[in-house]
């Protein structure tokens, strides 16, 4: 693509590029301290955003002097993201043209000192000037395109393809297929990916299936009996604000994280783990802490089963005395069979006690105790009656 950095000296680029990382650095530090809309902390989806967008700026702008930069349709994706996610913060984009202006002055500003340093003239330095604010326009330009996309987003072509996208994402659908949807969808596919299951009562009702401000590559369902959300890049997204404050109001139980082929999988987890927590429990609840819940709840009516073969022993007993010894039992298997100082350290009760306890568990189980198996059945029917998420 022709423009005035065709006509700067390709060397220029190598000298630019030296200083690449604390002319970025300048820029946002004073887009911080000039533009009150970007003043907060560079934290989640939001820092991310505003460094990757003045990264990619500056290492393109250098690409198109070095006549490196090839016409690649997607290389515009980070520009348009950021205007969708002005408009998902509830802004105009007064704010982030006045982010693009400033930064245009400080590269402006620091480039000339490099170009008079390797001997650039002065209408080499108006070509200069000249490049660096045509290729802002360019930038901001594709910022505008993203923010009107966002405006058409529930209702137009992108918020159907979004739609489709998160439909095929929760039936585990051929990556092939996920990669094509992805496209349309203007939604790059990441490595990782979790689902999150919300409480159904009131979502839709409160919500009215309005996304309220979430980050523009976060996708919801809020409309259907079972809301959720798909979450990419859930080390970076699930410390979004507005992400933790939807978990925290609707009890979001995060699914285990998986590669796109598998979102449907880390969806059903999520459900599964939603469907099976006490009343009591409120606020987001972490899958990955609860993978061996999830494996008990695969099957439950065969873990009854397992349960109620492997503790007929105590039946007999009170309702009292089948909580202490099923406890030890438990504890002496999950310490690999360990002492009466191991249990007693596990469980919290004096030595002495956990070894009377241990004698109580040897004389009600027996032989059985000696047998791999059924030591493995124990500890699957124990863990199912103790575990509470």
């Amino acid at each position: 693509m022709s423009g005035p950095w065709s006509a700067l000296p390709r060397g220029l680029a190598a000298e630019l590029r030296k200083e690449q990382q604390t002319i970025a650095a300048e820029i946002i530090r004073e887009i911080r301290q000039q533009v009150p809309e970007f003043s907060r902390p560079l934290a989640g989806q939001f820092g991310a955003g505003i460094q990757h967008g003045v990264e990619t700026a500056l290492a393109e702008f250098t690409d198109l002097i070095e006549g490196a930069r090839t016409e690649n349709p997607e290389r515009m994706r980070v520009y348009r993201a950021l205007g969708r996610g002005e408009l998902a913060e509830g802004r105009s984009l007064d704010a982030l043209q006045a982010a693009y202006r400033l930064g245009a002055r400080v590269a402006w500003r620091r480039y000339a000192r490099v170009a008079r340093r390797v001997g650039l003239g002065t209408e080499q330095l108006v070509v200069l000037a000249e490049a660096i604010f045509a290729h802002i326009d360019e930038l901001a330009a594709a910022s505008v395109r993203g923010y009107a996309r966002a405006q058409a987003d529930e209702a137009g072509a992108l918020g159907r393809s979004r739609s489709q996208l998160l439909t095929l994402l929760s039936r585990n659908a051929p990556v092939a297929e996920l990669e094509r949807a992805a496209e349309l969808a203007d939604w790059p596919l990441p490595w990782e990916l979790c689902a999150v299951a919300l409480a159904p009562e009131g979502v839709a009702r409160r919500e009215g299936g309005r996304r309220r401000g979430l980050p523009d590559l976060v996708l919801a369902e809020l409309d259907g009996p079972e809301p959720w959300v798909l979450v990419p890049e859930p080390d970076l997204y699930l410390r979004d604000g507005q992400v933790r404050a939807l978990l925290e109001e609707y009890g979001g139980v995060v699914g285990p994280a998986v590669p796109p082929g598998q979102a449907g999988d880390s969806l059903r987890w999520a459900r599964a783990l939603r469907a099976a927590l006490p009343p009591t429990v409120k606020g987001p609840v972490e899958g990955e802490a609860h993978l061996v819940a999830l494996l008990l709840l695969a099957d439950p009516a065969l873990v009854r089963l397992i349960a109620a073969r492997r503790l007929r022993a105590l039946d007999d007993l009170t309702p009292k005395q089948r909580v202490r010894l099923g406890d030890t039992l438990l504890a002496w298997l999950q310490t690999n069979r360990g002492s009466a100082p191991d249990v007693a350290a596990r469980l919290g009760i004096h030595p002495q006690t956990a070894r009377q306890r241990l004698h109580q568990v040897q004389r009600v189980f027996g032989p059985a105790l000696g047998d791999a198996d059924t030591r493995f059945e124990l500890e699957i029917a124990l863990r199912a009656r103790a575990s509470r998420p």
